[in-house]
């Protein structure tokens, strides 16, 4: 499953705020997708705070104090949290930039992907996710764009590795859309195997009713 997902010469900090803006997100180099496969990633990513941090991370690349200011928290707890996913090979410092006799440090994803099973501390993962997006629709403010629904269908697993696929590239094309605007809106989709039970096929004599 595909997480929260090349470069472009821009100053940290500076966002797109044309319509007509291209530029690509985020601002620093990265590698397209990195598999995760020793347990420490696991455990580093998905913790709420540093799940946040990495989903940031795909705007630009963030100094501990832009982090700190998004995410409400103090630089100390945010830099821990930094410093847990750059152990783990998450993110690292992509640029610094001296500001008067301090040099900040710019951190940036290393992958614009994470490929994860569903295991260890990410088997509860889609739960939180969609619970997530529950709770920020209920608190959605009722005069702009808004639209969540729900659809099942039957199909053959296949088809649903399928869909799942394209469930994923259009997450990834929501995250590249051009930054503007003083709205941030949450994008949540998913497709997933469920126990509810199918009409039966057309023409299938059920038991008789009773009269």
């Amino acid at each position: 499953m595909a997480d929260h997902t090349a470069d472009a010469d821009r100053s940290a900090g500076a966002a797109a705020d044309s319509p007509g803006d291209t530029t690509p997100l985020p601002d620093y180099e990265l590698d397209e997708r990195l598999d995760l496969t020793q347990r420490a990633q696991y455990r580093a990513l998905f913790e709420e705070t540093r799940e946040q941090i990495v989903s940031l991370l795909l705007e630009r690349a963030a100094t501990t104090s832009d982090l700190a200011v998004a995410l409400n928290k103090p630089k100390g707890t945010v830099g821990h949290h930094l410093k847990v996913l750059e152990e783990a090979g998450l993110v690292r410092v992509v640029r610094t930039k001296r500001v008067r006799a301090i040099e900040a440090k710019y951190y940036g994803r290393t992958a614009r992907v994470f490929i994860f099973q569903r295991s260890d501390e990410a088997t509860t993962m889609p739960q939180r996710a969609l619970s997530t997006a529950a709770e920020e629709i209920s608190n959605a403010p009722p005069d702009l764009p808004f639209n969540a629904n729900i659809r099942h269908a039957r199909i053959p697993t296949e088809r649903a590795a399928e869909w799942s696929d394209r469930v994923n590239d259009l997450i990834m094309e929501f995250t590249r859309e051009p930054r503007g605007g003083d709205v941030v809106y949450g994008f949540a989709i998913g497709i997933y195997p469920t126990t509810r039970r199918p009409l039966p096929d057309a023409g299938h004599d059920g038991p008789p009713e009773a009269p």
